[in-house]
């Protein structure tokens, strides 16, 4: 069991007022249309995915939080890690990571295969005080082209897209 299977019940009572106030300060900032379909990458229960306009996807590895996901009429999840995603390449018009990049098991890997799925336009965050901060950092830099970067309270946040090579 992982430690956000162990939290499920109360992750959202801990993250939820800083999660919505980093969607709403990234939807400043990402423009979606209703024919968009966009990934969330370490989704947890939802909090993130649900707020935007559009075919919304997630997948996360913690099951816990999967089965506490919001709307799962309208909204697809998968239990999956960041490593291994699921759907095809170029398949996703956006793909988000809110706060999730610093939990990965293999984080360059994870990205890659973020770039992998997705078409042009990502969001990427994780925790400023995340010990992997520079190493993150980095490896974002290295595998996206950065069009923006956001120091929010908590986090780091960058608006990218596809480098090419890699």
């Amino acid at each position: 069991m992982t430690y956000y299977d162990e939290i499920s019940s109360g992750y959202e009572e801990l993250h939820k007022e800083e999660q919505l106030k980093k969607i709403k300060l990234i939807s400043e900032h990402l423009k979606v249309s209703k024919e968009d379909k966009l990934l969330d990458v370490g989704c947890g229960t939802g909090l993130t995915t649900e707020p935007w306009d559009c075919k919304r996807y997630g997948i996360d590895p913690a099951l816990k939080l999967l089965e506490r996901a919001r709307n799962k009429d309208k909204i697809e999840y998968k239990l999956a890690p960041a490593e291994k995603i699921p759907y095809e390449d170029n398949f996703f018009d956006i793909v988000i990571s809110i706060t999730a990049i610093q939990n990965f098991e293999d984080i360059e890997k994870g990205l890659k295969e973020i770039k992998r799925v997705g078409k042009d336009k990502f969001v990427l965050s994780f925790l400023k005080k995340s010990s992997k901060r520079e190493f993150i950092d980095g490896k974002i830099k290295k595998i996206f082209n950065i069009m923006e970067i956001i120091e929010e309270e908590k986090d780091m946040i960058y608006f990218a897209k596809k480098a090419s090579g890699l």
